[in-house]
């Protein structure tokens, strides 16, 4: 979940290695650290806090390596922060070693000036007789668990590298070269980039050597071109990135209507499935975590509806740990903003050596589960760098609503008509977001009336279920506000004990012919022990206005489509109710934006 970030090169490396920590800042704000090479000497700095506070001038140099914390073992202290520092090595590293203990014990007479699992791997190689780049890799030999590590020495002009299930890519430009966690890290010099795979070294100098660490055998790669600009990873004259992402996401829907509809016709070109293939599914699994989960649960919903395939929905995390029975007929969809979560891509792993077909959704191109993915669907929402997926979220929806009017039609399962009818409500959406963005005052007079309280409860039926779990996600990593998400009919076994004047519930109240009337009957349990409602209704509902204390409008859209509109006001209001509480909304406190550790 750490940031890191190495370069060597023509440029000054101090203020790369700054500047790329402030792009990385989503993946850990507990503490940061530079090592910056001079000669024969390293300048070694560690602070607590968050970088974008860091304002000292550091000593040019041309090799510099740097990390911004997501603390695993040991507390946010200068002494943990990283790069972490033994005789003529410092070191960065994202992921957790699984046996530091026993590393530890083997290195007796050594002080430790650390809590962390890191420091083992600074003393491991620093204690060998070995040249730099052997020794480093013979310590690599010996790690279990996930990283990504950086290395430079006293006596080297080199970067060493190595991962294993963390991610790390190298940019390159001219003769200088980048290495980091993601991206947006040096997206400003460079979009030409080589991804490290597991198991693989690169040793940067004047130029790339990239090596499987066990067989010694060089690998040749050419570099890619990421389509990203550096506009798309700015803030954009917005106070945040939350408010920002929120935003653009009528533009990224507009841009997937125009990239896969032609002529009525949906295009997957680079779907690696032949139709009989798409046939012969007998079975959906959906694997994700966090938001990604809950745009999983409303695929669920499509797949079933419209292409009568068994769907389930699996925590990553908990997949693997049950033996799941899968076989060549099931279809396995892991779901990713980052492509690098470490449980789903676990979860892929398990799926895989069962022999299921892998078709992944993830934003970042080039992403490990996108490497080992049979087929990947891009969500093309561009670099999302609030900790608080928005954007992401609506463009997995759009991408997994496209999918399922694809596979119907290769199934022979939907007509031409309703095929076009269900293209053009798609069309439709991005004005709809729009219009709710333009109304958005009604939003923020909820924010300013409701944001003391302590508790709340989200509440919505069938395919509105999910969106009920993702507003209580929204508010509580942004705001700190204890809520969460149920199916409205479950509140009567046992949640309703928690209702009283001073509760909101949020109910998801849209206008359908399936559950609107239950979702009343609800509303009314709720009014009558004295609860807030908040509704989220259809335009021109006077009757869910009248049952609640305040309602929200939605436009109305087809049923299926109705999550990607209701979840723009729960966004919002989780944002604004934030931002009136001072929290730090692009940043909330314990998380991180792509958790890479298990």
């Amino acid at each position: 979940m750490c940031g890191i970030i190495g370069y060597k090169g023509s440029k000054n490396a101090s203020e790369i290695v700054i500047e790329g920590l402030k792009k990385l800042e989503y993946r850990g704000y507990d503490s940061y650290g530079f090592a910056i090479k001079q000669n024969n000497s390293f300048e070694i700095i560690k602070e607590v806090g968050k970088i974008h506070k860091f304002n000292k001038e550091l000593p040019k140099s041309n090799i510099a390596i740097a990390h911004t914390r997501w603390s695993t073992h040991g507390s946010v202290t200068k002494e943990n922060a990283h790069p972490h520092v033994y005789n003529n090595i410092a070191i960065v590293h994202n992921g957790i070693i699984e046996n530091y203990q026993e590393l530890k014990n083997k290195l007796k007479n050594h002080e430790f000036k650390s809590e962390t699992d890191t420091e083992v791997i600074a003393h491991l190689i620093g204690e060998s007789n070995l040249p730099f780049e052997q020794a480093f890799k013979e310590t690599i030999k010996q790690l279990d668990g996930t990283f990504a590590i950086l290395a430079i020495n006293k006596d080297s002009d080199q970067i060493l590298a190595a991962r294993k299930g963390s991610p790390l890519v190298i940019g390159i430009k001219d003769n200088d070269y980048f290495i980091a966690s993601d991206i947006p890290a040096f997206l400003k010099h460079t979009n030409k980039v080589l991804f490290l795979e597991d198991d693989e070294i690169a040793v940067i100098n004047d130029k790339i050597k990239i090596s499987n660490i066990y067989t010694n055998k060089e690998i040749k790669r050419k570099p890619m071109e990421i389509s990203w600009s550096i506009e798309e990873a700015e803030k954009n004259n917005y106070p945040h990135f939350m408010l920002k992402e929120i935003h653009e996401q009528a533009d990224i829907i507009e841009k997937i209507n125009q990239k896969r509809v032609l002529n009525n016709e949906i295009l997957f070109s680079n779907l690696n499935l032949t139709e009989n293939e798409i046939k012969n599914i007998k079975r959906i699994v959906l694997v994700a975590c966090g938001t990604s989960w809950h745009s999983a649960l409303i695929a669920e919903f499509m797949f079933e509806e419209l292409l009568k395939i068994p769907t389930e929905v699996e925590y990553a995390s908990e997949f693997r740990y049950r033996d799941p029975i899968l076989d060549e007929n099931t279809l396995v969809i892991p779901i990713s903003q980052s492509g690098e979560t470490a449980d789903t891509l676990a979860a892929l792993r398990e799926a895989k050596s069962k022999g299921a077909k892998i078709v992944s959704l993830v934003n970042v191109h080039g992403s490990t589960i996108e490497r080992e993915s049979d087929s990947t669907i891009h969500l093309d929402a561009g670099p999302e760098i609030g900790v608080a997926s928005t954007k992401a979220f609506t463009s997995q929806l759009t991408m997994l609503y496209y999918l399922t009017i694809y596979f119907g039609k290769v199934r022979n399962i939907l007509p031409l008509q309703q095929i076009e009818n269900r293209i053009r409500d798609i069309k439709l959406i991005p004005n709809l977001i729009r219009s709710i963005l333009n109304n958005g005052k009604e939003v923020l007079e909820c924010a300013d009336k409701y944001y003391l309280k302590k508790n709340a409860l989200y509440l919505g039926r069938g395919i509105n279920f999910p969106i009920a779990l993702e507003g209580a996600l929204k508010l509580k990593e942004v705001s700190y506000i204890h809520a969460e998400g149920y199916p409205a009919a479950e509140m009567k076994h046992g949640p309703i004990a928690l209702i009283d004047n001073e509760m909101p519930v949020f109910f998801i109240a849209t206008k359908d012919n399936r559950t609107y009337k239950k979702v009343i009957s609800n509303i009314e349990e709720v009014k009558a022990r004295g609860g807030i409602i908040i509704s989220i209704a259809t335009i021109g509902d006077k009757e869910i206005r009248e049952l609640s204390d305040f309602t929200m409008y939605i436009p109305e859209t087809s049923y299926i489509l109705t999550p990607i509109l209701a979840s723009i006001p729960m966004q919002l209001l989780a944002y604004y109710i934030a931002v009136k509480k001072e929290c730090d909304v692009d940043q909330p406190r314990n998380l991180a934006k792509s958790c890479t550790v298990e």
